[in-house]
């Protein structure tokens, strides 16, 4: 008996591995892409670009040298601002670029639950949070506090948590509040819930079927949900569990949702938004999008814009074939991305990743992690049988961890006055030599993955297939 075996091939490709592989007599196909920013494997929540280091005083850092401490801005997509502070003191910031609102497990907080507590402690209970300044000082045994120096003293005692650093502010008021935040921090747990998030944002069934469910996960009080002229042209509609059509409509915190596809539908595909406005949750992380950037950890929202999408997609109906949707996340604790594929068909489906196997039966899912270095950009391109139809692309940088080798906060200048009660002024800082979207500036890593890879089939190449029938 023939059988036929359907396949998927994940690609991952970064400018170090098409390097390797064309100096070792093999150019990787899938060579690397153009950015785009909305492909990050990231858990949902608002995006957001940053802008200036805006209220900030001097503090001094011990064996490393006196920097800029205090409150960045980040303007939201779609409206809004939001107000934080860094938790990543190696790693410089970099201003225009976009974030996205995470949960501290993806950042570099994971495996830090006590000092992210004790973070989350200091944000509630110090400036901007707490704005009656002279109360605040009353409380820290200050004489008085400047919106400049309680900013440089809350960053100071936050990256005594985040970074382990020993950062003292040079205006004593500012220290004291420094001292006061680190000594009487408790731990305060995690908002868990975003802004708003769609998980998983990827579905499949049979037509004739309801895929999902799509869960809608949102700090605000509720998220209109609006189906995408690609689902109505086809039949499809977007309905809660019990079968009434969402389409522009309002749903709650943990809502599901299912695309219910008509039995006639010819194999296709369909998705949905989400949108609520609402302020982001203090607390919550903002990790760079395909960007080696800060980590910023939310101090303060106006009311901001959010949107969310979800897709689905199905084959015919009673089919027999396996019908695999593909997710990824990024996983801090397992050093890596998390490749989910989720089987809705009707055969078992098999998938090979960075030399691991699973078998996934029908509705069922498995996970593979691809190994990726804290601060690496990464690229994992998922392509159709045909190995030039491309289905799938997540991109990113994992933002797991401080890096301590980083170039750090904006340096005070020797002909900057540190411990003055104004602001320092803004200095002209060279731009640090970061990796770029698809390529790494860890080469040793990635020419060892390239080698292993040309020993074992000669190109950057994973394989997703259907399992074969005997």
């Amino acid at each position: 008996m023939i059988s036929v075996r359907r396949r998927l091939v994940a690609r991952l490709a970064a400018t170090a591995v098409a390097t390797a592989l064309f100096a070792g007599g093999a150019l990787a196909t899938a060579g690397t892409a153009a950015a785009d920013e909305d492909n990050a494997p990231r858990s949902g929540g608002a995006t957001a670009t940053l802008k200036e280091l805006e209220t900030y005083d001097t503090v001094k850092v011990d064996q490393e040298g006196h920097y800029k401490a205090g409150l960045f801005t980040m303007d939201v997509h779609g409206g809004g601002t939001i107000k934080t502070y860094c938790i990543d003191f190696g790693t410089s910031a970099k201003t225009n670029h976009k974030y996205q609102e995470t949960g501290w497990g993806n950042s570099s907080l994971a495996g830090k639950p006590e000092q992210a507590g004790k973070i989350h402690w200091i944000l509630q209970n110090s400036y901007p949070q707490v704005d009656d300044l002279a109360g605040l000082a009353q409380k820290a045994g200050a004489n008085s506090l400047t919106a400049e120096q309680a900013a440089a003293g809350t960053q100071a005692a936050i990256w005594h948590f985040s970074d382990d650093v020993k950062a003292t502010p040079t205006n004593e008021d500012a220290r004291k509040l420094a001292d006061w935040l680190r000594d009487a921090a408790e731990v305060v747990g995690e908002p868990e819930v975003p802004s708003l998030s769609l998980e998983p944002n990827q579905v499949g069934a049979p037509a004739g079927q309801k895929a999902g469910p799509v869960t809608v996960r949102t700090s605000a009080s509720g998220a209109t949900v609006t189906t995408a002229p690609d689902a109505a042209s086809q039949g499809v509609s977007v309905v809660d569990g019990a079968g009434n059509i969402v389409d522009g409509t309002a749903v709650a915190d943990g809502t599901e949702l299912f695309f219910d596809i008509p039995a006639d539908a010819a194999p296709g595909s369909a998705s949905l938004t989400a949108s609520v406005s609402t302020p982001v949750s203090v607390g919550r992380v903002f990790t760079g999008i395909n960007t080696k950037t800060q980590t910023m950890i939310l101090a303060g929202s106006t009311e901001s814009s959010v949107t969310a999408d979800a897709s689905a997609n199905w084959a015919e109906a009673e089919t027999e074939e396996p019908l695999p949707s593909v997710t990824a996340s990024e996983d801090c604790v397992a050093g890596g991305v998390a490749v989910t594929v989720t089987n809705n068909g009707g055969q078992d489906y098999s998938f090979e990743l960075d030399g691991q196997e699973l078998v996934v039966a029908p509705g069922e899912s498995g996970t593979i992690t691809v190994p990726v270095e804290n601060k690496q950009a990464y690229e994992i391109v998922v392509f159709d049988e045909d190995g030039t139809t491309e289905i799938e692309r997540f991109e990113g940088v994992l933002d797991c961890q401080s890096d301590s080798e980083g170039e750090g906060p904006e340096e005070v200048t020797d002909e900057e006055e540190p411990g003055t009660n104004e602001p320092t002024p803004d200095g002209d800082s060279e731009e640090p030599n970061l990796a770029e979207t698809g390529s790494s500036n860890n080469v040793g890593m990635i020419a060892g993955v390239a080698i292993a890879l040309l020993v074992a089939g000669g190109a950057a190449v994973f394989f997703f297939r259907k399992k074969a029938k005997a």
